[in-house]
């Protein structure tokens, strides 16, 4: 992992492009856990108990972007990608079978839509809602640095146990 081809975050700009940046670079980190391993290392648990894959980290990743910039702050109807086998049930982290090109594509489509609606956006006081709740373009784009910053840590143990990978 020492290819670093991840785009920084500015050290000067506004916030628009401060917390754009920040989440584009956490992005780009959950991608760089991922490259160059082969299908099973993808899909490889660290801790045989978990659930937890990289794989299995990438399709939730899509999820949670599709959730929150398409459902909540668009209000659009967009089904889950990996629905589970009960209504509410998700089912992205059961990757025996799940096919890495699939989750990756899905992904990436996922967060060009998320850019292209943060570019839109007139500015960061725009507000979603889910239920009762609601969520300004500002908060979700802070929530979303903090989920990606929160699975790259888990992405960062899961390489290191199957390759010995480590770094930022």
């Amino acid at each position: 992992m020492q290819d670093d081809k991840r785009t920084y975050p500015p050290q000067v700009g506004d916030e628009r492009a401060s917390l754009g940046g920040f989440l584009q670079f956490q992005r780009e980190t959950l991608a760089m856990k991922c490259a160059g391993l082969t299908i099973e290392q993808l899909r490889e648990r660290a801790v045989p108990t978990s659930e937890l894959t990289l794989l299995g980290l990438v399709r939730h990743l899509a999820e949670v972007e599709r959730s929150w910039f398409r459902r909540v702050l668009k209000d659009e109807v967009a089904p889950p990608h990996w629905p589970g086998p009960n209504p509410g049930e998700f089912a992205e982290f059961d990757v025996e079978t799940a096919d890495p090109d699939e989750a990756f594509r899905i992904w990436h489509e996922e967060c060009a839509r998320s850019r292209a609606t943060v570019d839109a956006a007139e500015s960061l006081e725009i507000n979603g809602s889910y239920g009762e709740e609601v969520f300004s373009l500002r908060y979700i784009l802070t929530h979303m640095i903090e989920e990606y910053a929160r699975h790259n840590g888990h992405a960062d143990l899961l390489r290191e146990s199957i390759d010995g990978a480590t770094g930022e």
